[in-house]
């Protein structure tokens, strides 16, 4: 009769157990399911937080830690349930005040709306206080609800108070089983529970104990005080264990109690293997997803050989009772030792009688279902929450099928930003299905709250619109509308949800293709290029929008972290890409381009992080030039010239470099050795040797960019010289009608005329060879007015023009306007003669000193012209009061130059205080009648004692504020520009070197134009290349040979210096 009670009594304490699972089940379970029914979901985590008790001794310790821990912990884990006692203070509060963070956080105003069986609310808080609660006219699911303001909302059960029963409640929980990777899929796993302590006293001890010798995970918050420091204290030394007992909990013990604490914590000593301790006082909140996951992997891996405390047959799971034969392995053939034997197989096999290869694929489909998470750790490990990374990860290895299902793994470990198992699968040759590429985008770089039409989004999404809208769209939102069109049908009635898939997947195939595109089209878009498409790479391309190439997947998903922001991820796939150095590059000025989109709607935050990125990605190639440079100075060296393609975008490292004012790397030693290779055309970078190798490589010489360069001023100086002497003598006297006068005027008309051909050129660089010729003619034209010295260039044309203009078309008897706009240009001529010393060392920086300076100056007198203008209206109006002919007379007249005229001179010490204190009454008359009908006769002025007062004031403001104002702004321009002289001054000489390489000095090239323009010779393309190879079809092939294999060499060497860099090799 006793075993018969005793067995009654056992299966009335699961039948309690069991009926409150299932009512908290129905209570908060969002099921998941189709138009057919609703499927029940389990939690895929469970903690149970323990540790209320009345403690005696007031130690404070670090709660929000906890509670943010908690919190990040729970969201990591998925459909997390949070089981605490329910008591009104000690650490029942903690968790119901982290859990009303989260509510406020995640749903912001509408958490009161959202109830606690509400799809969108993951993470539950369940009260296990057994209060009786009036159940009576109340809703399915809303039961057991209890709703207040200003308290989270909380799911209270009616039953199971006290420590045995939630001790039973968790292991029955660990008893169950969940669907980790899909609800509709039979393939499931055991619930993982996780206990976690915080204070306590000993009955906490007690439960402590309790809960290892069922094979529980326990997590101690170290630093919460009382039991839980008791029990990591005893753990790292027992000798202590009286006095920090007695300490810690402030009780006087006797001995049976000192027995019984000790007992238990030599329980807990033996099991420690399934104790994970947490530090609040050390350890990142971020990383308790780490210790839970690893303690609750730990717990399932070595439970079958834990020393055995008590006798817990009574507790074995059900699951246990079918022995598992270790040689067999899932295809029933043993090639491996090992296998059979992974934790996520041997979890599967206690829910599976015959378990067979295509369970594996049902639940590589589950993983394609949408998370209701996107996770973006900072720290992690292989079993960090949630788990069905490290589940799904070895039942590929067990099946030998990383690379054929691994796809699957590595979308959802990079929209969850797991960063480990991104690196193993692309390590093991996985590639990302094109299929894919919109989801990822649809769920990590789309707004999701956000409707795409709206114009107050400050995200990403809106960022990427501005840019280009109908990419954007195709990248952000046409994915989303699809499976929102696709909702739409299933839910009504008579429609076949397989043939509804079926149709979504061919859409998506379509749209992945354009995805793509689209996000490289952004790319260029935001970098002013156009596409390069050749004949071989058109012909590469996939018609079906699939891409097996790992080059192609591994730039795709490096696209994508780039506008995702995601910077691990984009390290990894730099690293296993190709053409590092133009890669990285490209990946720098995007991030910046994007980092000043951001900025101008005021997302600093954004901005900053973007930034930063972009600073990384420049980083990694200085240390790539770096190194290279190092291991071997010549490949270093030419490979800035290498051309390659990335994102359609056709370029070198150099080019690109400078197009993107990237000036540490113009300004490298690599590519300072490669400007000089080109400006003195792989000739003698000394000025003796390079004059010798004139007369030794004449054709060298005389093509090298450096004697264009000398020629081309002594050219330029001649005009100077023959233009000054026909301003100063023939404009309008009679030695215009002699010979030389003719002469000089006419040569700079030939000149300026081939100066400004090879200016055109250089804007829209038609006969360039390589490099910026792939760029739109907008960017070009906008590049090209960036450099001041081109701005001088255009203003001397345009004076030149109109001087030219006026003398010949709007002739006059003295040539007085001519005379002026020809003494103009040749002033303007002058200044552009400056630039002949930008090249110097020593000049050079102080011409961009002076340049910036400029800069400076407009910004002051932006400033000063609103400050004369008042000024000089408060004197006008008080000296000259009711002036009527303000714009009357000849323009020269105008009242506005007197306005004007005063103030402007007062700041450079020209006071005019007679004429403003009025007593200067010398030409000038006081007749109205005299000075309105002639309006060159000036009028006197009027003594006003406020004009000398305001001028008084004008002066301390003017002379001692903004004249030392603008001193200050030069002094900070010299130190900003001393500071990095040596490096603005190379990026221009880089500037007169790519545009040497290709001039010629005018006026020779007016000569040469034709042969340039039909026979382009500097293109591979022109008829010249075409010959000679036909001519020499073996030595142009060895060339060719040649060349790819360097090539193919400083591709493998970008790569292994990359690698080394980062400490991956």
């Amino acid at each position: 009769m006793a075993s018969v009670s005793k067995e009654f009594q056992c299966n009335q304490d699961v039948s309690e157990e069991k009926n409150l699972w299932n009512k908290i089940l129905e209570g908060v379970g969002n099921g998941k399911g189709d138009a057919k029914g609703t499927v029940q979901s389990s939690p895929t985590m469970v903690f149970s937080v323990i540790g209320d008790s009345d403690s005696f001794v007031p130690r404070p310790w670090p709660k929000t830690v906890f509670q943010t821990a908690l919190i990040e912990a729970a969201k990591s884990g998925g459909e997390t349930w949070i089981l605490y006692s329910g008591a009104e203070q000690g650490v029942s509060k903690v968790v119901r005040d982290a859990y009303k963070y989260y509510e406020d956080m995640e749903f912001k105003t509408k958490s009161f709306e959202k109830e606690i069986s509400d799809p969108d609310r993951h993470v539950k808080l369940i009260s296990m206080a057994g209060n009786k609660t009036n159940n009576s006219a109340t809703q399915k699911g809303k039961s057991f609800i209890e709703v207040k303001p200003m308290k989270p909302t909380v799911f209270k059960t009616t039953s199971g108070k006290g420590d045995n029963f939630l001790l039973k409640f968790e292991k029955f929980i660990s008893e169950q089983t969940v669907a980790f990777f899909s609800q509709k899929l039979d393939a499931r796993m055991p619930v993982p529970v996780a206990i976690i302590v915080c204070e306590g006293d000993i009955d906490t001890i007690a439960h402590i104990a309790k809960a290892l010798e069922r094979k529980l995970p326990v997590i101690i918050m170290k630093g919460s005080g009382t039991a839980a420091d008791v029990v990591v204290d005893y753990l790292e030394n027992d000798d202590l264990l009286p006095k920090k007992a007695s300490i810690l909990l402030g009780i006087q013990f006797d001995d049976t109690k000192y027995q019984e604490l000790k007992t238990h914590l030599e329980k807990i000593r033996i099991a420690r293997n399934l104790v994970g301790i947490f530090d609040l006082d050390r350890d990142d909140p971020l990383t308790l997803s780490n210790i839970v996951g690893d303690t609750v992997v730990s717990c399932w891996s070595i439970e079958n050989i834990l020393e055995t405390i008590k006798n817990v047959s009574d507790d074995t799971p059900k699951y246990n009772s079918r022995q598992i034969d270790s040689t067999e392995s899932p295809t029933g053939k043993r090639k491996n030792p090992f296998k059979g034997f992974s934790l996520a197989w041997k979890l599967l096999r206690r829910n599976f009688t015959s378990p067979e290869e295509k369970i594996i694929k049902k639940v590589l489909i589950g993983y394609k279902e949408s998370r209701p998470y996107v996770l973006n750790p900072k720290y992690s490990t292989p079993t960090s929450l949630p788990l069905y990374f490290y589940f799904g990860y070895q039942l590929l290895q067990e099946y030998n099928k990383i690379v054929e299902c691994g796809p699957v793994l590595l979308l959802e470990a990079l929209k969850a930003n797991r960063c480990d198992y991104v690196r193993v699968l692309i390590d093991r040759g996985v590639h990302l299905k094109m299929i894919d590429l919109p989801g990822l985008y649809e769920q990590t770089v789309a707004c999701k709250k956000c409707d795409f039409e709206e114009k107050d989004c400050l995200h990403m999404q809106w960022i990427l619109k501005q840019i280009q809208e109908t990419h954007a769209k195709q990248l952000c939102h046409e994915f989303k509308d699809m499976k929102k069109k696709q909702r739409e049908k299933i839910s009504e009635a008579n429609n076949d949800l397989n043939k509804e898939n079926d149709d979504l997947e061919k859409k998506t195939t379509k749209l992945s293709k354009y995805v793509a595109d689209a996000a490289t089209g952004l790319c260029r878009k935001m970098l002013r290029y156009r596409e390069y498409n050749t004949q071989e790479q058109s012909q590469q391309k996939p018609n079906n929008g699939n891409d097996e190439s790992k080059d192609a997947d591994i730039s795709d998903i490096l696209l994508w972290a780039i506008f995702a922001n995601r910077k691990d991820i984009a390290e990894i796939c730099w690293l296993r890409g190709d053409n590092h150095l133009l890669t990285g590059l490209v990946c720098s000025a995007i991030l910046r381009k994007l980092s000043k989109k951001a900025n101008n709607v005021k997302e600093q935050v954004l901005s900053s992080d973007l930034e930063e990125h972009s600073k990384m990605f420049e980083r990694r190639c200085i240390g790539m030039m770096d190194s290279m440079y190092e291991e071997d100075s010549k490949h270093a060296i030419n490979l800035m010239d290498d051309e390659a393609v990335v994102w359609g975008i056709y370029s070198s490292p150099l080019t690109f470099a400078y197009e993107n004012f990237m000036y540490d790397i113009v300004a490298h030693t690599s590519s300072q050795k490669l400007m000089n290779k080109q400006w003195y055309n792989n000739l003698a970078p000394d000025l003796k040797p390079f004059l010798k190798s004139a007369f030794k490589k004449p054709k060298r010489f005389l093509t090298a960019p450096l004697t264009k360069y000398v020629f081309n001023y002594m050219m330029f100086f001649s005009m100077l010289v023959m233009y000054s002497a026909f301003v100063l003598t023939s404009i309008s006297t009679k030695y215009y009608v002699l010979n030389i006068g003719r002469l000089f005027e006419y040569y700079v008309y030939f000149w300026s005329a081939g100066d400004f051909i090879e200016e055109l050129i250089s804007c829209f660089g038609y006969l360039e060879a390589r490099g910026r010729s792939h760029r739109g003619y907008y960017s070009r034209m906008k590049r090209y007015l960036y450099d001041f010295w081109n701005v001088v260039d255009l203003l001397s044309y345009a004076l030149l023009i109109a001087a030219l203009s006026v003398r010949h078309f709007h002739p006059s008897k003295n040539f007085t306007v001519a005379r002026r706009m020809f003494s103009l240009s040749l002033l303007v001529m002058y200044l552009r003669f400056l630039e002949v010393f930008l090249i110097h060392r020593k000049l050079g920086p102080t011409l961009i000193m002076i340049k910036e300076m400029l800069k400076d100056l407009f910004r002051f007198l932006f400033i000063a012209v609103f400050v004369v203008l008042g000024v000089g209206m408060y004197y006008h109006a008080n000296l000259w009061p009711d002036h009527q002919t303000i714009w009357s007379g000849d323009w020269t007249n105008w009242r506005i130059w007197t306005i004007i005229y005063y103030p402007y001179w007062q700041l450079y010490g020209e006071l005019n205080l007679e004429s403003l204190d009025g007593s200067d009454q010398s030409d000038c008359t006081n007749e109205t009648s005299i000075w309105e009908s002639d309006t060159s006769i000036e009028r006197c002025p009027r003594e006003d004692w406020t004009v000398p007062a305001v001028a008084a004031i004008y002066l301390l403001f003017s002379n001692l504020l903004l004249v030392n104002l603008v001193i200050a702004m030069f002094s900070y321009t010299f130190e900003r520009v001393q500071e990095n002289s040596e490096k603005l001054w190379r990026f221009e000489r880089y500037t007169v070197i790519n545009d040497y390489d290709w001039r010629i000095p005018s006026p020779i090239n007016i000569f040469f134009l034709p042969y340039r323009f039909l026979c382009c010779p500097a293109r591979e393309e022109c008829c010249l290349q075409q010959c000679k190879r036909l001519c020499d079809k073996k030595g142009t092939k060895k060339k060719i040979e040649k060349r790819r294999r360097k090539e193919e060499f400083r591709r493998n060497f970008q790569k292994i210096t990359a690698l080394k860099n980062h400490n991956k090799i």
